[in-house]
């Protein structure tokens, strides 16, 4: 492969990590958020699909793109408390609540978006951020979407909450440790519930995203379950929400392999370079289950760490 077609290819990688990253940052946030309260939502794939339909149809009757992301939001943040609400109850298992909320979202958006697979919805428009390289190709790997600034920024501020505020201490304390959390007058359950809550709004604007700019359309098979790959996302990233963003475009550049081998004439291992953001996923679940470091850092009260 000679150097122009390593070029392409980095472009390529460049564009995939700005562009499929996105709806992997929102839902990895909502999860990291989730978890830093004590709690595991698996049924933030649910969220995404529902959060995407739930976007796109409010756009197409609408007519405004960003009515359709805070609906999706909004849509997301019902799932959330629903999920939220139930786990409260005694002696409810979140992963398996998780899982049903999961179906419960699928379910809900197939059935009412079968309306919208045809017609077309605005979109939200891109930003181009290299129009000035000259460089037709890389202006292209440079138009991003105003989500993907809109997620870092709040991947700013949870990362800022968490170490300098009075919530974000309490969402910590409930995480590490109920009982001191109680001993201080905390309300654990009402932690979680605004974190599982506030966590599922940010999974639906990673729907919206999928629906209303990148592939930019409603069909049932859009997520190809980046909600369940999100929940190891946030293991790989440490319960840290900055390197959740980081982690977010790896996955995304993971993504964009297959296409950016096609696109030079790289036929070979289609497929399998296709499966490389599902394998990653092994991998970093492998290697996490065996991680200390892992351990330390995760938040004591999840129920996948006892």
């Amino acid at each position: 492969m000679n150097d122009g077609l390593i070029t392409t290819v980095l472009i390529a990688l460049l564009g995939g990590a700005l562009r499929v990253s996105t709806p992997f940052m929102f839902v990895a946030l909502g999860e990291c958020l989730t978890e830093k309260s004590g709690r595991v939502n698996l049924g933030l794939e649910g969220t995404l699909v529902l959060g995407a339909v739930v976007a796109y149809a409010t756009s197409y009757h609408s007519g405004s793109p960003w009515l359709g992301v805070l609906a999706a939001g909004g849509a997301g943040a019902v799932l959330g408390a629903i999920h939220g609400f139930v786990c409260k109850l005694p002696r409810v298992n979140d992963i398996a609540i998780g899982i049903a909320m999961m179906l419960f979202g699928t379910g809900i958006a197939f059935f009412f978006g079968k309306a919208y697979i045809q017609p077309t919805a605005p979109r939200l428009e891109p930003l181009s951020l290299g129009a000035w390289t000259g460089d037709a190709k890389l202006a292209t790997a440079l138009q991003i979407n105003p989500l993907l600034i809109v997620g870092v920024i709040i991947a700013f501020c949870m990362w800022w909450a968490f170490a300098n505020t009075r919530w974000g201490l309490l969402v910590r304390m409930s995480g590490d440790s109920a009982p001191a959390a109680r001993a201080m007058g905390v309300s654990v359950d009402l932690v979680r519930f605004l974190a599982t809550a506030g966590g599922g709004f940010l999974a639906g604007i990673g729907g919206a995203f999928l629906s209303l700019y990148y592939p930019g359309s409603w069909n049932q098979g859009l997520s190809s379950g980046q909600g369940l790959m999100a929940v190891a996302l946030v293991i790989f990233a440490r319960w840290n929400p900055l390197r959740c963003v980081a982690a977010a475009l790896l996955f995304g550049a993971t993504g964009a392999i297959g296409p950016a081998l096609q696109s030079v004439g790289v036929t070979q291992g289609y497929y399998f370079f296709n499966a490389a953001p599902y394998i990653l996923t092994l991998l970093i679940m492998v290697g996490s289950a065996g991680s200390k470091q892992a351990a330390r850092e995760a938040p004591g009260e999840l129920s996948i760490t006892k």
